[in-house]
């Protein structure tokens, strides 16, 4: 099976690249499921439902939140009857939403995947581990699913380490999200699971962290209250990461990034062309 995940979409620049780009690689590279971080997605805050109806039109198969889940109120509603939309697992009970869901592919398999959001700098939410045994227990790799992919939207790059050891051999794929920078380490654990801390973002990096670059400056400057933080504008770069799997136990065979657009060096599955 072949996989995509790409990092958080952020505003406008993220959307039209994976809009874009996105159907051509699914093609090209003909892969089985294709899961995006949309939690920015909205100008940078939260999402909607157009735009997630958009990134599901244009081939992700699941779409994962973060700390900014509910930033557009909207989301409140639509994410009960949206099942490919899911938020952090580990929200309070009550909240509404799913933490994990199962997709099935076009050749019938299922991929469970599965969004938990740290606590190291974070809103102090239920225990994340706890959340991702629960679900990953529920849909065993190998048994119930075929893959099982984990967003691990942190801060801290420890917390996403302990992440990938704690569901080696359980999970297909553990991969961070919310930093914004694609990181180098990805690889394939010893119990077969590949991991990245983080995706980095789908979107413009002539930028900080996607945003226009003004006022996070001036508010490093000034340390007073200013404007409202805005996208950035510029052409977007896509990132994430491909994972290959072992059809007969769902564990990864190989593991490439992927990097699609301006501003950082281009880097894809090559084994894939």
């Amino acid at each position: 099976m072949r996989l995509l995940f790409l990092g958080d979409v952020v505003g406008r620049p993220g959307r039209t690249v994976v809009s874009e780009r996105l159907p051509a690689l699914r093609e090209r590279w003909r892969l089985d499921c294709v899961v995006i971080n949309g939690e920015n997605a909205a100008g940078g805050f939260g999402i909607t439902e157009a735009i997630c109806d958009e990134l599901l039109d244009a081939g992700a198969d699941a779409v994962t939140l973060g700390n900014h889940s509910f930033d557009q109120r909207e989301a409140l509603v639509f994410i009960e009857r949206q099942p490919r939309l899911i938020r952090p697992a580990n929200y309070p009970p009550g909240t509404p939403g799913r933490g994990a869901t199962v997709v099935e592919t076009r050749a019938g398999a299922r991929v469970l995947v599965v969004n938990v959001m740290g606590r190291i700098f974070l809103d102090p939410l239920d225990d994340p581990f706890a959340a991702a045994e629960r679900e990953v227990s529920a849909c065993p790799l190998g048994a119930a699913a075929d893959a099982v992919v984990v967003d691990v939207h942190a801060e801290a790059t420890s917390e996403k380490e302990a992440f990938g050891h704690y569901l080696d051999g359980r999970a297909t794929l553990v991969v961070g999200t919310h930093t914004h920078v694609p990181t180098a380490d990805h690889r394939i654990l010893p119990g077969g699971t590949a991991y990245l801390s983080d995706a980095g973002m789908c979107g413009d990096y002539d930028s900080v962290l996607g945003m226009h670059k003004d006022e996070p400056l001036r508010r490093f400057l000034q340390k007073t209250p200013g404007a409202r933080l805005e996208a950035a504008s510029g052409e977007g770069t896509l990132c994430g990461i491909a994972v290959e799997t072992d059809d007969v136990t769902g564990l990864a065979r190989c593991v490439s990034a992927v990097r699609l657009g301006p501003h950082l060096e281009e880097t894809w599955p090559r084994h894939w062309d």
